[in-house]
């Protein structure tokens, strides 16, 4: 859930993130996955935006992952095969505080081999940063604050003077998601309108995802249990092509181990 909330705020507000890490609002649009060679890669809470002179690669993580060096490096490889001319910023966010030491990596490295990167543990980072953005606003609560409950206070008052009510209701949402990760629901509730959150376009759409999350993991349960793929096709809500590739990856995890 925090993730895809994330996920929807780089996508629909890429121009304050640019603002923030590249230093200007320029123009920046989602590259596709699909669009870097080689083998499927993962695709959760990663965001790829592009700009005529540079591509931004952010990482959305609520806790850290030992794998994340490693892929920082395998997409920096993907990403100049794409085009080797831009700049690259890699950039990873740690949403929830934590005293991991992989919190505070910034580097792969193995023999004759050494990537860096930049990471962002965002209860570091002064909550006023992310007030001067609208599209960063929900990510206030998060950073360093002495009242995590007034801070969600203030990202409300400056949501509420923006004059798009359907960019008001997304920002509000994901601000009250991404509070939960500090805040108990019945504070989040108390500051925020529990019925403009869920009526928002980014809470419909974060069920959609979970709802359909669970259906692949129910296909992918089938799969291992010998199933027919047009059977579960069927009975999941899943697309053929859908668990075709989840039969892929099966296939693809087996030949790994």
């Amino acid at each position: 859930m925090y993730d895809d909330t994330c996920r929807f705020l780089a996508e629909h507000f890429s121009a304050d993130f640019a603002s923030w890490l590249l230093g200007e609002p320029v123009t920046m649009t989602e590259i596709q996955p699909s669009e870097l060679s080689l083998d499927p890669i993962r695709t959760d809470a990663l965001i790829l935006l592009e700009s005529e002179d540079s591509i931004l690669h952010i990482e959305f993580q609520t806790l850290p992952k030992k794998s994340i060096p490693f892929r920082m490096l395998d997409y920096r490889v993907r990403l100049h095969r794409k085009d080797p001319s831009k700049n690259v910023l890699q950039v990873v966010f740690y949403l929830q505080q934590t005293s991991s030491e992989l919190a505070f990596q910034t580097s792969f490295s193995m023999k004759r081999t050494h990537h860096e990167f930049e990471v962002i543990r965002l209860w570091e980072q002064p909550s006023t940063i992310f007030l001067e953005y609208p599209g960063l606003t929900p990510f206030a609560v998060l950073g360093q604050n002495a009242d995590p409950e007034e801070t969600l206070r203030q990202a409300a008052a400056k949501i509420a003077q923006l004059s798009d009510p359907e960019k008001q209701a997304n920002l509000l949402a994901a601000s009250g998601i991404l509070a939960g990760l500090k805040l108990e629901d019945e504070i989040v509730y108390r500051v925020l309108r529990k019925d403009i959150m869920q009526e928002s376009t980014v809470y419909r759409s974060i069920q959609r995802d979970a709802q359909k999350e669970t259906s692949r993991m129910i296909a992918l349960n089938l799969l291992r249990g010998g199933v027919d793929t047009s059977l579960i096709a069927s009975s999941t809500g899943l697309s053929p092509e859908e668990v075709q590739q989840l039969q892929q990856q099966l296939c693809s995890e087996s030949a790994n181990t």
